[in-house]
Formats: structure tokens, sequence, C-alpha cells
């Protein structure tokens, strides 16, 4: 009887919390009603100021300002005058955030965006602390593996290699290695950043400034391309006379993509062509770079210095172009311009477009003229056939892994059409604060040219088409790919284990 009583005033104080409740919202509403009945009218003139600067901005800094106009076919001067009007017919500030928003999706490039500010970015900066999240490092950066998903698959055992899950598919009697690459940057692993601490002695008590972070991010770039060399050897010794990467879902990362395609086959692979929008930004880049190469070569002689020097000279040629303005008026509206909007660069894998990793190995200035000389990578580490997964979500750096391996005719590229997000930002990029909002504007300040001339934000095309669709789920997914992997097998001949020893 007393439980029945207490459950009685429980109900009896329940409802008087709820009529108390709701007084208290109808005061907060009439306070609100009065509150914007008090309130000027929204104005969107700034607003509209914002856009016009936005505006300048992709006529003067955005990269991909041809691909827009002659193959994206994109009315660039309606897409602004619609998303004007939609700012001007805007009743608050998130209606107008929406109409810049809907800019972005309706240019389709995957490399710009607008960063809108929030109240945790006007707080001064805390000291970095030794702790990986402090430090960039985000396991939700990679992507989830789809192929393990996949009947028959059979996981290898955990190694120290554990960034890059693997296992092995026996297809029609023939061995499958798998291995997964969920990002392309050593600041997708968290566990890889505890390790470097460690291995560098440095306290979770101390603050890790620039000089800090870059020694961490060296250490653990270097193991992370220790462990790929690890997992591929171990498929080979698990048998598999195939290796399937699966970079789905992949997002992209950084330049270490160009040494991880190295690493997957014996074929010395040339580097795609990088463009680059005329300005200070690269003008500054190049004047910085053709400084570091002459201080080199004081340090060397011979064939080194030579090979520096003639570096210079070209780095001083594109110094000079990116320092030469060069009017974008007539492209805007789809009329050919008097000079060329891209200034023609290096390579994606630096100043040079391919290079043997032995003659550059220990010397102090190879990272400066050959990217993957950063990492201590290995050329061929697996010998045998490739193939290579993409679908839509594979973006940026995944979609230059698969397109210099399908450029070299080193792998056989197989899925759905990629992301199509290209070349980014070098150097932190050309971001640009609006005046009223104070949103930061990204536009991609490169584009890297494929084989045949094409800029890279087209997307990457299969060899052989799959039909992955963004609806499916991870499983349903692998279910497809394997239904037509004795197709694509058969593209191969029988051959042994792949993986040098």
């Amino acid at each position: 009887m007393r439980e029945a009583r207490g459950y009685v005033g429980r109900l009896v104080a329940a409802a008087r919390t709820v009529r108390r409740a709701a007084a208290a919202f109808a005061a907060v509403a009439v306070t609100a009603a009065s509150a914007a009945a008090a309130a000027p009218p929204f104005d969107p003139a700034p607003w509209v100021a914002d856009l016009e600067q936005a505006r300048e901005v992709f006529a003067t800094k955005y990269a991909n300002l041809e691909w827009a106009v002659y193959e994206r076919e994109a009315d660039l001067p309606a897409l602004f005058a619609e998303t004007r009007s939609r700012v001007e017919a805007a009743a608050s500030d998130a209606d107008a955030r929406a109409a810049f928003e809907r800019l972005t999706r309706r240019l389709g490039d995957g490399h710009v965006r607008f960063v809108w500010p929030t109240a945790a970015a006007a707080l001064p900066a805390e000291p970095r602390h030794a702790d990986c999240g402090a430090l960039g490092y985000e396991a939700r950066m990679r992507a989830s593996p789809m192929v393990a998903n996949a009947i028959g698959y059979r996981p290898l055992p955990a190694s120290a290699g554990e960034e890059f899950p693997a296992g092995t598919l026996e297809v029609g009697g023939r061995v499958v290695g798998v291995l997964e690459i969920g990002v392309f940057t050593e600041k997708g692993f968290p566990e890889l950043c505890t390790r470097a601490l460690a291995a560098l002695h440095v306290d979770a008590a101390d603050v890790c400034g620039p000089d800090c972070g870059d020694r961490v991010d060296t250490w653990a770039a270097a193991q992370l391309t220790r462990d790929l060399a690890r997992r591929v050897r171990e498929l080979g010794e698990a048998g598999a006379q195939l290796l399937l990467v699966d970079i789905s879902g992949n997002g992209g990362g950084s330049e270490w993509a160009e040494a991880a395609a190295r690493m997957l086959t014996p074929i010395r692979l040339r580097s795609s062509r990088v463009g680059f929008v005329r300005g200070e930004h690269w003008a500054s880049g190049f004047a910085q770079t053709e400084t570091e190469l002459k201080i080199a070569a004081d340090a060397t002689d011979g064939a080194d210095r030579a090979l520096l020097l003639g570096l210079a000279r070209q780095v001083s040629d594109r110094r000079l172009i990116a320092a030469t303005a060069c009017d974008a008026a007539p492209l805007w509206v789809g009329q050919p311009m008097a000079c060329q909007w891209l200034g023609k660069g290096f390579y994606a894998s630096g100043l040079l477009a391919s290079a043997d990793p032995l003659a550059l190995a220990g010397k102090p200035w190879a990272g400066k003229v050959f990217s993957p000389a950063r990492y201590p990578y290995e050329e061929g580490v697996w010998q045998g056939p490739l193939v290579v997964l993409i679908d839509g979500g594979t973006a940026s750096a995944a979609e230059e892994f698969a397109a210099l391996l399908q450029d070299n005719h080193a792998a056989l590229v197989v899925g759905a059409p990629s992301t199509g997000a290209g070349c980014g930002h070098t150097d932190g990029g050309t971001p640009t604060r609006l005046v009223h909002s104070g949103a930061i504007l990204e536009v991609p300040d490169c584009v890297r040219l494929r084989a045949d001339g094409t800029n890279e934000v087209m997307g990457i095309q299969p060899d052989v088409l799959i039909g992955l669709r963004r609806e499916d789920g991870r499983h349903r997914a692998a279910a497809r790919l394997v239904g037509v992997l004795p197709v694509i097998l058969r593209r191969f001949p029988a051959t042994r284990p792949g993986a040098t020893q």
C-alpha cells in the first residue's frame, strides 16, 4: 500500500512539473516573440557583398575555372546571379548561408567549401600539448573496409601492420590478397602517434609546438610506410597471387599516396603534371624552393650540384610565370582568354616526375625534389598483378593514387567512378575570409593533369565498371565485387605469390 501511494505521489509530482514547464515555456515564447517583434528586419546587403567577394575569389584564385566552364559546363554568371537572388530573398542568416552552400553543391568541386565561424573558433587558441587528438590524429578519417565483408574472406593474423586490414579470398582456385587502405596519411592512425610520442620521449604534459608536431608526424609516417611493406609481404607469404587494394570510401590524405603507389608495383612510376594558379601564393612558394635548392647545391658538388642548380633555374622560370597575372574575365563568360590561366608546374611527386629511390637515399635534399623520398619506401614490394578498387567516395589523394597506377598501366582499376576532387590546397592553400560573415572560402590552387591531359577533378573512370551504389552497405558492395571477380581474374594469367621477400 505504501508503494502504491508512493507511485501516485510521483504521478502527482510529475503532473506539477509538467504544468510548471508549460508555464515556463509559454513565458519564454512570449519573450522570444517580443524580441523578434523588436528586432530589425533581416538585411541581406552584407551577404550580397560577401557573395561579390566570393565571386572575385573564383575569378582570380580558382584552379578549376577552366574545368568548370568547359568540362563541367557550368554557367557561372547564371549560378552567381541565382545565388544572389536567393540571398536577397533570405529572411535570416541561416537562409543566406544555405544559398552559399547550394552554390558549392551546384559547382560540384570537392575542394570548394565555405567554413563557417563558430563560437569556439573565436576563443584564443590553447597551447597544443602532446595529445594525439590535439596534434590532429583522428581515426574517423579512415574509411571502413569493404572487401573484408565478403563471404569467404579470411583475415590475416594481427601484426605490426594493423593499420592495413588484410586477408585473402579464394576465387576459382586462385588466392586473391586483399589490402585495405582507409586513408593516405599518418594522421588517420592515433595509435601511430601514441607510439611516436613514446619513441621520441615526448611527455604528455609537454607543449608540442610545430617542431615537435613535425617530428611526431615524420616518425609516424615512416612507421606507416614500413608497416605497409610488412603487410604486403605477409600477403605474399599467405600465397596471394593477385593483390586487390581497396580504397573505396578513402577520402584522400597527403603526398604519402605517391610513395604508397610505388611500393605496389615493379614499374617505375611517372607522376602527373601539376598546373598552378598564378599569384603570390605560388610565386612565394617557388621563391622559397629556389633558395633552398641553391643552398643545397652549395653543400654538394658534381652531378648532384648540377642537378640542383638546373632545377633551381626551372623553379625560377615558374616563379616568373606565377608572378604574371592572367585576366580570367573572358573565361568567366565562356570566351577564349589571351593568356594561359594556369601555369605549367612540375609534378605531383615534386620537381621530378620519377626517380630511383636508391640513387636519392641519404641525400638531405632528396625530399625537396621528390616527395616520395621523404618516406622510407621500397619500390616494387609487390611484384604481381595489381587491382585497385574505387567508388564514389574515393577522393583527393586516393584519386591521385589510382590515377598514378592507371596512367602508368601498373594496375587495373575497378569499381565505380570516383568523387572528382582532384588536386586541392598546397602549403595551406589560399583561403579567403569573407568580410561580413567571417566565413573562410577555400578553393583549390592546383590541378593534376592525367597522362591524356585531362584534369583529375573529372574523376577516375574504372577500367572495369561495377554497379556499386552510394546506398549500398559495405556487405552488399562486397557481394557485388565478388560477383565480378572471376571476370576480373580472367584478365591476368595465373602467377606465383607476388611479394618480394
